[in-house]
């Protein structure tokens, strides 16, 4: 998992070199200023979008779009998860051919990314259709046994909508395996971070607490502690990172001295900014102040880390300055308000297990007055 934010134009963090071998002219202030500014909006639309679609996971009942919930046992075991995943990647760049491991990533994330983002931009495709437009729906069903004994793998709903998102998701699949343009790029790499956002969720305070902090110690040692991480960052060719030209000014679209942002300092954080939104709809006050608290933080933390790397001219860990601020700054909020026992105790609706929460409703019902089992339901 790429998790640190890098200046690839300073020695450094080591941008690919021309391919003459010439020197690289510096960067402009202004096209420094132009690539930073445009990272942290990047960073920021999906965290906010995913966040609000989030919301509409929860409630929504279509098994495809069930989230994926995250518990403490995940959140503990995830940073070792990472480092090995991170290591062998490494590994595999010492070893093996770097051109075959890419092409072989490529295709995988060829497939992923049309998935991804075509799963992205339906809502907002859906609302430029005309309203005669032939839309049927279909049902991808893929079961296992017969009779009393079937059992259902893959149940996924579609409509002609999404086959015309998945058309247009797959141009800009070819686009990127062909050229690996960055818009490319960072069209896939954007709808990787609003699905993160979206359909991960943690099922409580606690647990995102437990993830934040593991991740912290993972980014300060894989930055600090080794070259490990920026290695695999230069080498891997994936949607795995946001990037922008810092001479974009000079050379237009074809700008190939890029700053870089990885999707765990987006993804990360942003399951836990979500969460808090979550929390602020269940306290049913018509505010939504942990989800700006956080989110205001999210800012505070990116922009601290952009003016540090600039300042050292070396890559940061990112999470080093987003988790203290995105986690202290909710607390102390919770603390001034009086809300800190109601935030860490509550629990994500869609995190219950099915099958205990309908056994706890139903030993409730046993035990209550035959007035409060209607009440309650």
């Amino acid at each position: 998992m790429d998790s640190a934010l890098r200046d690839p134009h300073n020695g450094s963090a080591g941008a690919r070199s021309p391919a003459n071998g010439t020197t690289r002219p510096p960067s402009t202030p202004e096209g420094i200023a132009l690539a930073y500014g445009s990272l942290l909006l990047m960073a920021l639309l999906p965290i906010f979008f995913g966040a609000l679609r989030s919301v509409r996971c929860a409630r929504g009942k279509n098994a495809s779009d069930m989230p994926e919930t995250i518990t403490s046992r995940d959140a503990a075991r995830f940073p070792i998860i990472a480092s090995c995943t991170l290591l062998g990647l490494y590994l595999f760049f010492k070893i093996f051919s770097q051109e075959y491991i890419n092409l072989l990533l490529s295709m995988y994330f060829f497939v992923l990314g049309i998935l991804a983002l075509s799963h992205t931009i339906s809502p907002f495709m859906s609302k430029f259709f005309p309203a005669n437009f032939p839309n049927r729906q279909y049902q991808l069903l893929f079961t296992q046994g017969s009779g009393e004994s079937k059992e259902e793998i893959i149940n996924y709903e579609f409509d002609t909508k999404d086959l015309v998102c998945l058309g247009l998701s797959t141009i800009v699949g070819v686009w990127y395996l062909l050229r690996k343009h960055w818009i490319a790029n960072n069209l896939f790499g954007l709808a990787f971070s609003v699905n993160g956002v979206e359909l991960l969720h943690l099922n409580n305070v606690s647990t995102g607490c437990i993830l934040l902090g593991g991740l912290f110690i993972y980014d300060v040692f894989w930055v600090f502690g080794t070259n490990v991480m920026v290695t695999v960052a230069k080498s891997f060719e994936a949607p795995i990172k946001l990037v922008f030209p810092q001479d974009l000014l000079e050379k237009g679209l074809e700008a190939d001295n890029f700053a870089m942002l990885g999707l765990g300092d987006i993804v990360i954080p942003g399951i836990f900014i979500a969460l808090l939104l979550r929390f602020d709809i269940s306290l049913k006050k018509n505010t939504h102040t942990y989800f700006y608290t956080s989110f205001a933080a999210y800012i505070f933390g990116l922009g601290l880390t952009i003016f540090i790397m600039h300042i050292f001219k070396h890559a940061q860990p990112a999470l080093l300055y987003l988790v203290p601020a995105c986690v202290g700054f909710p607390v102390l909020v919770a603390l001034a308000k009086g809300e800190v026992t109601e935030m860490f105790s509550y629990e994500d609706s869609n995190a219950k297990d099915p099958a205990a929460a309908a056994g706890s409703r139903e030993g409730r019902e046993a035990s209550a007055p035959q007035g409060l089992e209607k009440k309650e339901d």
